[in-house]
């Protein structure tokens, strides 16, 4: 099982995640970043390095964000690696605000 990065980081991109993984398993598209599920390791080094909260495993994924479990393996096709941080996307936006 995987984890899968949710709702709340579309329009944020923070990219805190990126650093802290062994398997640079991380994705980046226009507008978030996405794990490729055939490369994490469950690890959950990512978690509780996520400012807004957005990364889950599959398990344990809200029922209203189920969807993102396909979507991350559908945007991997015309995402970029990912594996140093970068300024976040949405930082200062009220939406991106940490929790």
């Amino acid at each position: 099982m995987a984890h899968v990065v949710a709702e709340p980081c579309v329009g944020c991109k923070f990219t805190d995640c990126v650093e802290v993984c062994p398997t640079n398993c991380f994705y980046e598209t226009a507008d978030r970043v996405v794990i490729n599920p055939d490369e994490c390791i469950d690890c959950t080094s990512c978690v509780p390095v996520c400012p807004v909260a957005a990364i889950f495993a599959e398990g344990d994924l809200p029922d209203q964000w189920k969807s993102y479990i396909a979507s991350n393996r559908d945007l991997m096709a015309g995402a970029t690696q990912i594996t140093v941080k970068k300024e976040a996307l949405g930082k200062g936006t009220p939406k991106c605000q940490p929790k």
